[in-house]
């Protein structure tokens, strides 16, 4: 089926913002990626429960992105729709001391919000460069909390375009992980369970953390955040620095001066450069010490000789 047919079907199902071909180096945080085949940014719940069915009924995959952080699409780029949750899914209300907020929503913003009405619990996700529903799907975590530690229910839409609430437990989560990661749904909104707290008290810490951010990562570069998960028992930056490899560069990627588990696009990266750099740590801390380093970020899509 050419792709009028197809854009035909999404219409009839009530789509109305897709798009052929769309580069998704525009929509991640690495500012690399091929085309999507097709990509919508639905601007409600029905357009995103039209997306769903029409690509059901075509037989496409759905990719779902917020924000574009923690993911590298591949140079070939991403196969079927693409779905992008972003300013009509960003809505945030406060419920007593908790916070409900859409799956489009910067974690960040979601978090500064929670600070301003004096509510503690969500202080750690002003150092996560997300989206809500990613941080639901992966179990974001920094500072050593975690999204599940607040996460009260979560409402995901199924591939009937049913919405369905899961409560914390039916998430199952792990260390980065929740059932999600498994089993299709899209997160559409989720509610935080926090508590009152000295305002003073939790904005002097978040401009802490903030600073020691600014000093330690960098920000000034697009990343997709920390490349590796952190080994039981030590750090992967660590690991990495000490086999010598920061500042390593291959083509237009490098492993980042200032903290090794990230890696920065410095000169036009292609997915296929930060992919040799990735396997090239895991060869050198497994030669040097015996550790697997295990990817966090999610690899999207396909090489372009897999077109």
């Amino acid at each position: 089926m050419g792709p009028e047919a197809v854009l035909s079907v999404f219409t009839s199902h009530g789509v109305a913002n897709i798009v052929c071909d769309e580069p998704m180096q525009r929509h991640t945080t690495w500012r690399i990626g091929g085309p999507a085949d097709y990509f919508v940014v639905p601007a409600s719940l029905d357009e995103l429960r039209g997306t769903v069915l029409a690509a059901r009924h075509l037989g496409l995959p759905i990719t779902v992105i917020g924000r574009g952080s923690n993911a590298l699409v591949l140079d070939g780029g991403i196969r079927g729709v693409v779905v992008k949750l972003h300013d009509a899914f960003a809505k945030v209300e406060i419920e007593g001391a908790a916070i409900i907020a859409m799956a489009g929503r910067s974690y960040v913003s979601a978090a500064n919000i929670a600070l301003r009405h004096g509510l503690a619990g969500l202080e750690f996700a002003t150092g996560i460069p997300g989206s809500v529903g990613g941080a639901v799907m992966m179990n974001a975590g920094a500072y050593g909390k975690e999204t599940c530690e607040v996460l009260e229910w979560a409402d995901v839409m199924n591939a009937d375009g049913e919405i369905e609430r899961l409560q914390n437990a039916d998430l199952k989560f792990g260390y980065r992980y929740s059932i999600l990661k498994d089993r299709f749904g899209i997160v559409t909104q989720a509610k935080f369970a926090l508590s009152p707290g000295d305002r003073d008290a939790l904005v002097k810490q978040v401009k802490q953390w903030s600073q020691k951010r600014v000093e330690s990562q960098p920000l000034s570069w697009p990343n997709c955040g920390s490349v590796f998960r952190n080994p039981e028992g030590t750090h992967a930056g660590r690991l990495i620095e000490a086999a010598g490899l920061k500042g390593f560069q291959h083509g237009g990627a490098k492993i980042s001066d200032k903290h090794a588990n990230f890696i920065v696009n410095v000169e036009g990266a292609t997915a296929a450069d930060v992919l040799w750099l990735i396997r090239h740590a895991q060869q050198v801390v497994r030669d040097q010490y015996g550790i697997e380093l295990e990817t966090e970020v999610r690899v999207l899509g396909e090489p372009i000789s897999g077109r």
